[in-house]
């Protein structure tokens, strides 16, 4: 008679889903945080944020700087364009407008007043343009690593500033030729430039979230900004072409208090001689400082709260 040994065992995978503990969501929640684990790409605290911003401060400089340098690379007259394109804009509006239209007419040195409109108009509408292209045109960057996507807009907004700070030089020096010599109004030139860098940089985070999320916003946004450059006495004294009886108080307050206008106004005062503080609205350093702080602060907040969203698709 044969003996048959029985077969060994078949050996227990303890892996198996049947041998897996069964817990409910709020014990897997507690035994995440037991050790340690957070969720992928979750939104940190509002302070932590800034913290992990002020870390990244030396990669947001290089990043604007690199911007920067590479934006004429491709150009045999490299970043002599950064001065030349303002400076074409108002040539090409001086003809336009000053000339043809006639709209130097009652504004005492039109020249520096117009070159001045464009050189700090087109500071806040390259930081708005930049930014809808903060996060739709870095996607691959925003997928592969992981750091605070506010560092984009905001390094953004500060190359259109570094780019306006190498251009000034072409604008006080123009400013001399017309006649306009360094005074003590010029020191101005710093605290209006600062607020109005923090505007631009609030503005750019809000159209960054809006484009990322929709991006044929981008496409519309030179329209707007065609749009409010006319409202803003780019080209033209609003104090001169608008009155009470010829525009509605409402309209004519909207346009005084237009927050363009309102740096752009800032700016003529210190820099120009015939530009008085009678030409300016009234409270108008409180006004900026407050378009400054509810754009700066409100644009941030609105960006970080959309943080875990951004480069999923």
């Amino acid at each position: 008679m044969v003996s048959q040994t029985a077969a060994p065992p078949a050996p227990v995978d303890t892996a198996s889903p049947a041998f897996l503990p069964v817990y409910e969501p709020g014990e897997l929640a507690a035994l995440a945080a037991r050790h340690g684990l957070t969720v992928s790409g979750a939104r940190p605290t509002l302070g932590a944020y800034v913290r992990q911003l002020w870390g990244r401060r030396h990669f947001i400089t290089a990043f604007a700087t690199a911007k920067l340098t590479a934006q004429y690379s491709q150009a045999k007259l490299g970043q002599i364009w950064q001065i030349m394109t303002p400076l074409l804009n108002a040539t090409v509006y001086y003809f336009i407008f000053g000339v043809l239209m006639n709209t130097k007419h009652g504004v005492p040195d039109y020249v520096p007043f117009l070159v001045t409109g464009v050189f700090i108009w087109t500071f806040t509408a390259s930081s708005i343009t930049a930014g809808t292209r903060a996060i739709s045109g870095n996607t691959g960057l925003v997928r592969a690593l992981h750091f605070p996507r506010a560092s984009l807009p905001i390094a953004l907004a500060l190359q259109q500033l570094q780019q306006l700070l190498f251009s000034l030089g072409a604008l006080f020096l123009i400013l001399l030729v017309f006649g306009q010599y360094p005074r003590p109004s010029w020191l101005l030139a710093v605290p209006a430039l600062a607020l109005q860098a923090l505007f631009n940089t609030g503005v750019s985070m809000v159209m960054a979230r809006l484009a990322a999320k929709t991006p044929d916003i981008a496409q519309l946004t030179p329209f707007v900004l065609r749009t409010w450059m006319y409202a803003s006495g780019v080209m033209w004294s609003l104090d001169t072409l608008l009155t009470a009886d010829r525009v509605p108080r409402l309209v004519l307050l909207a346009l005084e208090y237009n927050p363009a206008a309102v740096y752009i106004d800032l700016m003529r005062y210190a820099l120009i001689d015939s530009f008085t503080g009678a030409q300016l609205p009234p409270h108008v350093w409180a006004v900026a400082t407050g378009w400054a702080l509810v754009c700066g602060i409100g644009g941030f907040v609105y960006f970080w709260k959309a943080e875990e969203r951004y480069g999923r698709g």
